[in-house]
Order: structure tokens, then C-alpha cells, then sequence
């Protein structure tokens, strides 16, 4: 599934202060914090969030059938193999996953939210647990998915895999 237009970015979707949207479509966006963040610190409310009619490359997994856009900046947020937040689909937060300096580019573990990515990619993180190939967590195994924090829908597929 190919998105050919800019992403969804209305929504009632609560904004932190902290993050800022860097870049453009020739050379890529990227969310960083223009401020310290602290662990556990909330930076989104998805609240106001749209279901989505189809999983593209902007919309977010968050049930075992259902999908979410309008992210607002937050729909710009990348891949990390080793994530500095992560998107709670249970209690529909977006939050710092460790302390995070100013300056630094936010990124949550794609496989966290997504059984099989509508668009795979490369990973080119560097990370000493870089994936590789990001499909979605359906092809990681347990070894690779157990050092990452996944979201109960991604488990709950796991478990009837």
C-alpha cells in the first residue's frame, strides 16, 4: 500500500511543547526534542486520533485489526531499533521510553505497533540490535522481539502465529 500524499496531521490530538518536526520532502522528516525529556514523561494524548480506512506508511497499528492517523508531528516520528519512546496502544499515549536529550531525533521500534509494515524498509540505525529489514514483528523472532517493549496486540498476534 503506496501513500502518495502527505499524511493526515488534523487532529484533537493533545501536543507537547518538547518536539519539534525537522526537515521536508526531499530530504526527510525527522521529530526531535527541543527539550530534556524525562522517562515516562507523556508526550502525546492519542485521543483525538482518526481510525484509519487502510494501514499506509503514516498510520499506526492499534488493535489487531485497526489502525490510527493523524498523529499530528508525531506522524513523523521514525524508526529506531534502539527506540527513546514508545506508542502505548492501550493507553494511548506517546511517551519518552528513557531520559532524552535536547536535540536528540525520537524514534519508537516500529515492530512495537506494527504484525506487518505496509511499506518495508531497510534499517540502517547502526544499533548493535539493528533488525535489518523492518517488515513488521510477524518476521522477527521471539529471541529479537523479547529485548524490545511491544504493545499487547502485537503479543496477542504472537500468540496465534
Amino acid at each position: 500500500m503506496t501513500m502518495t500524499s502527505e499524511p493526515s496531521t488534523s487532529t484533537s490530538t493533545m501536543m507537547t511543547d518538547g518536539v519539534r518536526v525537522l526537515g521536508d520532502e526531499q530530504t526527510g522528516r525527522r521529530v526531535v526534542a527541543i527539550r530534556a525529556l524525562q522517562a515516562g514523561e507523556v508526550l502525546a494524548e492519542l485521543g483525538g486520533a482518526q481510525r484509519a480506512s487502510v494501514a499506509t506508511r503514516y498510520t499506526v497499528q492499534v488493535d489487531v485489526d485497526a489502525h490510527i492517523d493523524g498523529l499530528w508531528q508525531f506522524t513523523f516520528l521514525n524508526h529506531s531499533c534502539a527506540p527513546n519512546v514508545r506508542i502505548d496502544t492501550t493507553a494511548m499515549t506517546i511517551s519518552a521510553a528513557r531520559n532524552v536529550a535536547a536535540g536528540e531525533e525520537l524514534g519508537y521500534f516500529y515492530p512495537s505497533t506494527e504484525w506487518m509494515m505496509a511499506e518495508p524498509f531497510d534499517c540502517h540505525c547502526g544499533s548493535a540490535n539493528c533488525v535489518g529489514r523492518v517488515t513488521g514483528a510477524a518476521d522477527l523472532n521471539a529471541d529479537v522481539l523479547d529485548k524490545h517493549w511491544v504493545n499487547r496486540h502485537i503479543t496477542e498476534l504472537r500468540a496465534r502465529a
